[in-house]
């Protein structure tokens, strides 16, 4: 047995932040024999600011670096060796000292839609309300779909579901990978091709982050990293730190490997969908990153200074 435990995971509380957690635990168990024993590896919960104010859009009080920063402050403290991400949620820069050394194979990146009253947002009946977080969603609802009202709704996977069956919303968005991970997959009432719905930058990737030159813990981690899902990633990743993204910029972005290339797809977008820009890139999987800020600067060259000049205007 193990007296005091070799791993310590970081994470949120949320259900879906556990199991997220308990999944890397898992992986971890199955790749290191001296991790066998259940004390181990212990999973330690962490309240974050994101967790802590449910009542306003995260583009009002700060954008992503609330569902991680205490979580780091751990990892900075030494009170955890290893912090357990949803990608979407991380920040393009990072604490001095830390860095993403490892992802999970991603889980997949579509948004699904959750209604009693129509199976797709093109069937929504006219006036519709659908609530949704994510200012990325709202923006490509929108430019569909000018006549339904949306409203900013947040909360965990369960509590938006309940709000949905109160029916203060007549429909809502999240990610199909959270309700994978969930085993609630079937309640989805339709899962939108990324035609219709350009996922977040790396949705569906559960990333860990380490401190730079741990190589104990990194000799633990590295067993389970996916490298096809870092690469596709990091190209996402590289178009939202080109736009200087957050949570206040409608912006989306997928890359997929097809063979040995990689197509990226992105979006930027008007707050209420009124303007959308896009760009592709298609190239080897080598060039990911480049790739990813190059499809940026050109979304910054369509926008123009204006289109920015109205967000920052918007946000004030």
């Amino acid at each position: 047995m193990t007296d005091t435990p070799i791993l310590r995971l970081g994470t949120r509380g949320s259900p879906l932040a556990l199991a997220q957690a308990f999944e890397v635990k898992r992986l971890l168990q199955e790749a290191h024999s001296d991790l066998k024993d259940e004390e181990s590896v212990e999973i330690v919960v962490i309240k974050t600011t994101g967790d802590k104010i449910q009542d306003r859009a995260l583009s009002a009080i700060g954008g992503k670096g609330l569902f991680t920063k205490e979580i780091e402050d751990g990892l900075q403290d030494g009170s955890i060796d290893i912090a357990v991400h949803s990608m979407k949620d991380v920040p393009t820069w990072l604490p001095d000292g830390l860095e993403i050394s490892t992802v999970l194979e991603r889980e997949d990146p579509r948004d699904a839609l959750f209604s009693s009253k129509a199976n797709s947002l093109a069937d929504l009946p006219k006036g519709a309300v659908v609530g949704s977080a994510s200012l990325r969603r709202q923006a490509q609802i929108k430019a569909k779909r000018p006549d339904l009202e949306v409203i900013t709704f947040r909360g965990s996977v369960q509590t938006r579901l309940r709000k949905l069956e109160e029916g203060q919303v007549d429909a809502t968005l999240l990610a199909v990978a959270g309700l994978n991970r969930l085993k609630q997959s079937d309640l989805i009432t339709a899962a939108l091709s990324t035609e219709e719905m350009l996922p977040a930058p790396a949705q569906g990737a559960v990333g860990l982050e380490v401190r730079i030159g741990d190589d104990r813990v990194r000799a633990y981690v590295d067993a389970i990293h996916h490298e096809p899902t870092m690469q596709r990633i990091t190209a996402e990743r590289a178009c939202l730190a080109e736009l200087d993204g957050s949570c206040r910029t409608p912006i989306a972005a997928l890359a997929e490997i097809e063979g040995d290339e990689l197509y990226l797809r992105t979006m930027l977008a008007a707050t209420d969908g009124s303007e959308i820009f896009t760009t592709e890139r298609r190239g080897p999987i080598s060039s990911a990153e480049e790739m990813g800020r190059s499809a940026g600067r050109e979304l910054k060259e369509q926008a123009g200074e204006a289109f920015f000049k109205t967000l920052e205007d918007q946000q004030s």
